[in-house]
């Protein structure tokens, strides 16, 4: 008996998270230079970070001796947001706040319940707290939410939706979304994952955030990492009543946030110039990479946040002729979807370069 068999059974359950593939280590495999590899892999904004925040967090550079203080970001959101300093609770990136969520709510003999086709770190989420995933069959790739209500047992402590998903790309319009969150028990926590809120149309956005008044068992949850340009920083956040918050804040590693992460988000908050310039950039890419997948006859699932998921047929060997042209996309295969591979939406040049490497590949 090895010392590995010790740790919970829900612990050695878990398969942990594949991440995209880094461009050093295709580089690596492949003997390509890292200046001709293109990744699309990983819904990272292609523009990069903003000036502001680039100027931020190198000024704070001079500060990391010291341990970082949460204050600032924290008011700066509370202010834009409308919403008490005790309701926000800073994480390290927004996977920290989803796993501090189910660290705080579930336990062994508990559930939760998410679609199929949803984000991987919800049954990760779960399991490393002990609960049992309720999985419920996908909808057109989507949140079937009647479905999950049915799914819901006395044991259910959080139910996941993300809106838009990942990695399909779909989108629940609110008022379906509002009537689930009044039908279900207000024992039942519902984090709404909003990763990806900032790249819908300001006329198809609802300010989901007054909904905390009136659902207390509501944690709303969004991230710097995509619109902002900050994944490799890593800092997002959760929005929940006060009391909900406190208990996410029970269970949170202190400074979890590093200084360098707090002094970019603070200071992209009001880059609006910047923020516009990755909505403008991210609406051409996606007409550009959806004309193309047209073009090549390949369907796709309709995308609302700054990538697209389409069928490809043999998705592993189309993904491993891109590979080897110096492409990275994300094959889908363990989120239950082996024919269809996720693209990014990069910059002109970027996605002329995928569409090309695809038609080759097909």
């Amino acid at each position: 008996m090895t010392i590995a068999e010790f740790a919970p059974p829900y612990v050695r359950a878990i398969s942990p998270y594949q991440p995209g593939k880094p461009i050093t280590e295709l580089a690596r495999e492949m003997g390509i230079a890292v200046d001709g590899i293109v990744k699309l892999a990983s819904n990272e904004n292609p523009l990069g970070m903003s000036p502001k925040a680039r100027a931020a967090v190198m000024a704070a550079v001079s500060g990391v001796e010291r341990y970082p203080d949460q204050f600032d970001l924290s008011r700066a959101l509370s202010d834009r947001l409308g919403l008490a300093m005790e309701c926000i609770v800073l994480g390290n990136g927004s996977n920290d706040v989803l796993d501090l969520a189910a660290r705080a709510f579930l336990a062994p003999g508990r559930s939760s319940v998410f679609s199929r086709h949803a984000f991987a770190v919800y049954p990760l989420a779960t399991m490393s707290a002990g609960g049992e995933c309720i999985q419920v069959a996908a909808r057109d790739f989507g949140h079937d939410l009647d479905a999950m209500l049915a799914a819901v047992r006395p044991d259910t402590r959080i139910v996941w939706i993300a809106n838009p998903n990942n990695p399909t790309g779909t989108f629940l319009a609110y008022a379906p979304l509002k009537a689930f969150l009044a039908a279900l028990s207000r024992d039942v926590l519902v984090v709404l994952d909003e990763a990806y809120n900032e790249y819908l149309p300001l006329a198809q956005r609802e300010d989901t955030v007054a909904w905390l008044a009136e659902f207390p068992n509501l944690v709303i949850t969004r991230t710097f990492s995509k619109v902002y340009g900050l994944a490799g920083l890593r800092v997002g956040y959760a929005l929940a009543s006060a009391e909900v918050a406190d208990m996410m804040h029970r269970v949170r590693q202190p400074f979890n946030v590093n200084n360098l992460a707090l002094a970019g988000a603070l200071a992209s908050l009001d880059d609006h110039v910047f923020l516009a310039e990755s909505f403008d950039a991210n609406r051409r890419g996606m007409e550009q990479l959806l004309a193309g997948l047209k073009r090549l006859g390949l369907p796709h699932i309709p995308a609302h946040g700054n990538f697209v998921t389409f069928r490809a047929g043999d998705a592993a060997g189309v993904n491993q002729r891109l590979l080897r042209q110096g492409v990275i996309v994300r094959p889908l295969a363990n989120y239950g979807m082996p024919e269809h591979l996720r693209v990014t939406v990069g910059l002109e040049g970027e996605n002329a370069r995928f569409l090309e490497a695809l038609e080759k590949s097909l």
